[in-house]
């Protein structure tokens, strides 16, 4: 099922603010998911292939850097919790090991998914530049999934369990964003 954000403010107004609050802090978090799963498997062929997935989130939230700026969007309060929570969620699943830290990936890569594409549904014809970017990081995102999957996320010990509290997390994390 997919979950769509709010689409409009009260009067029917879209609140691009808060898709842009949110989606800031959702790349802010996986770019710390990412430095916690490096800051323990550091080297070897899943330290690369989670670097280069890091190499493309820091983009996305340079992109969200400036558009928060750009469009004077104030940002989360909730940046330090997210800050601590999204590096030791990625520490404990890489300490859990490689597939556990790829099951974490596609979980969180599960739910953008669906959060961007309900953006994507509420921004057509209203902002179309914001539209694209978000179908732009996407494609990124669904490709991280996919890079997880054939990593063996599926294959992580308690996987379903493991996935579906950090899809419910990740799910809070974005409720909580788009107010705070």
């Amino acid at each position: 099922m997919t979950r769509k954000p709010k689409p409009t403010a009260p009067g029917g107004a879209l609140d691009t603010e808060a898709m842009i609050r949110v989606d800031h802090a959702g790349e802010y978090g996986a770019v710390r998911i990412y430095q916690g799963q490096l800051a323990v498997l550091k080297k070897g062929a899943a330290a690369d292939t989670i670097r280069h997935m890091a190499e493309q989130e820091e983009r996305h939230l340079k992109t969200f850097d400036r558009l928060v700026n750009e469009r004077k969007v104030r940002p989360t309060a909730l940046e330090p919790v997210w800050r601590v929570a999204g590096f030791a969620l990625g520490a404990a699943t890489a300490l859990m090991g490689e597939k556990a830290a790829f099951a974490c990936t596609a979980a969180v890569e599960e739910v953008i998914d669906e959060h961007y594409a309900g953006q994507v549904v509420a921004l057509a014809g209203r902002d179309e530049a914001l539209k694209a970017t978000v179908e732009d990081f996407r494609a990124d995102e669904a490709a991280h999934r996919n890079t997880a999957v054939e990593n063996g996320a599926e294959q992580a010990p308690g996987y379903r369990l493991l996935s579906e509290a950090i899809k419910a997390g990740c799910r809070v994390a974005i409720k909580l964003s788009e107010r705070i």
